[in-house]
């Protein structure tokens, strides 16, 4: 992309983008992940996405989850587009079931956009249970 497409380019107004580098090594799942980032991994992957039944973790929403020693923890996660109309219930459950992880001291949620969200994402487990939904992959 040239700088004059992303100097002309349109960003949606009800989104707070990040700056970064972008998420590689994805899916991300947590897997490998001991003490307070399996816990809080484990709490991701509780989270359901609203439109079908299939974690927000084996769609391959969560970028990354990093935990500091005073229970810091930052999560990058992503949609499957920038307009999502559940944006909101997302994030604030994601927090709410971060935070409420034993040893959670804050949590900071980042909405990243980079790389773009696509069905590649999505985890075998993901894939699996998008099939039993009705929906071919």
């Amino acid at each position: 992309m040239s700088s004059d497409t992303a100097a002309d380019a349109t960003y949606c107004t009800h989104t707070d983008y990040t700056e970064g580098d972008a998420a590689t090594d994805l899916p991300a799942t947590g897997e490998g992940s001991d003490g307070l980032a399996a816990d809080v991994w484990e709490a991701l992957h509780d989270v359901d996405d609203p439109e079908m039944p299939v974690s927000i973790v084996d769609l391959g929403l969560i970028y990354g989850v990093d935990v500091d020693e005073s229970g810091d923890v930052r999560v990058d996660m992503t949609l499957t587009y920038t307009g999502c109309p559940a944006r909101d219930m997302l994030t604030e459950t994601v927090e709410e079931r971060v935070a409420a992880v034993d040893g959670v001291e804050s949590v900071d949620l980042r909405m990243v956009w980079a790389p773009d969200w696509s069905i590649e994402m999505v985890t075998e487990d993901g894939r699996e249970q998008l099939r039993e939904f009705g929906l071919s992959i």
